[in-house]
C-alpha cells in the first residue's frame, strides 16, 4: 500500500480527519490488518497524529492546525459544544481555555491530545438538542444556541441539588437579557429547572 497514496485520496476528499473505518472504507479491498500496519507507520513517519484511538489527523505535507472546536466534534460524535466553551464564545462568561467541553448522548468521557482536554457531558436522547451549525475559522461546527448553552450549564451546576450562583459564574446578565426569553423558558422545562431560584428572576 503506497503511503503518498494514501495521503492523496484523503486530502483529494478534504477529509484531514479521518477514522479507521473510513480508511477501510476507501480500501475495502485490504485486509484491517494490513490497514493497521499502513496507519502505523504512518504515525511513525509523522504523517498521521492521533487524535484518539481510531481517530487520525494527516499531519503532511504541512500539520493542518484545525481548530479544536471542529476537532470537539469529530473527536467524540454525536455531541456539540456546549457548557463553558460555548458561554465564553459567545462572551456570556469570561473566556476559558482549560478544556473544550460538549454535550453528547453518548457516555461522559474525556480525551486528551496534543490539541488539549476535550470534555463531553451525557444528557439524555431529548435533551439533546438546541444546537445549529456556525463557521468557526472556516469549519462548520455544531454549538449550542446561547439560550441552550446556558441551560445545559445550569442544569450540570444544580443536577446534585446545588444552587445557582450567577454571579460567582460570572454570568454577564446584560448578554442574557438580550437572549430569546422563550428557548429559555423552554430549555429550562426540558431539564426540570426552576430558574425563579437562580436565573430566571434576573431576566
Amino acid at each position: 500500500m503506497n503511503k503518498e497514496e494514501v495521503i492523496k485520496q484523503f486530502l483529494d476528499q478534504k477529509m484531514l480527519v479521518f477514522s479507521f473505518e473510513d480508511f477501510c472504507a476507501f480500501y475495502p479491498q485490504e485486509n484491517p490488518e494490513t490497514i493497521k500496519k499502513c496507519l502505523f507507520r504512518l504515525k511513525k513517519r509523522g504523517w498521521l497524529s492521533s487524535l484518539r484511538k481510531g481517530l487520525y489527523e494527516i499531519t503532511f505535507p504541512q500539520d493542518s492546525n484545525l481548530p479544536d472546536l471542529y476537532l470537539a466534534n469529530k473527536i467524540y460524535a454525536p455531541s456539540y459544544v456546549s457548557l463553558q466553551t460555548a458561554l465564553s464564545h459567545y462572551g456570556i462568561i469570561p473566556e476559558v481555555a482549560m478544556a473544550v467541553t460538549s454535550i453528547t448522548s453518548k457516555t461522559t468521557r474525556q480525551f486528551k491530545n496534543k490539541y488539549g482536554l476535550f470534555i463531553y457531558r451525557a444528557v439524555q436522547p431529548k435533551m439533546f438538542c438546541g444546537y445549529q451549525i456556525e463557521k468557526y475559522n472556516g469549519y462548520n461546527v455544531l454549538i449550542a444556541e446561547p439560550e441552550k448553552a446556558l441551560m445545559d450549564y445550569i442544569y450540570f451546576q444544580t443536577f446534585r441539588g446545588q444552587k445557582f450562583d450567577r454571579e460567582a459564574h460570572r454570568i454577564d446578565m446584560k448578554r442574557v437579557k438580550k437572549m430569546n426569553k422563550k428557548k429559555i423558558q423552554n430549555y429550562a422545562q426540558l431539564f426540570g429547572l426552576k430558574l425563579k431560584e437562580s436565573l430566571y428572576a434576573h431576566i
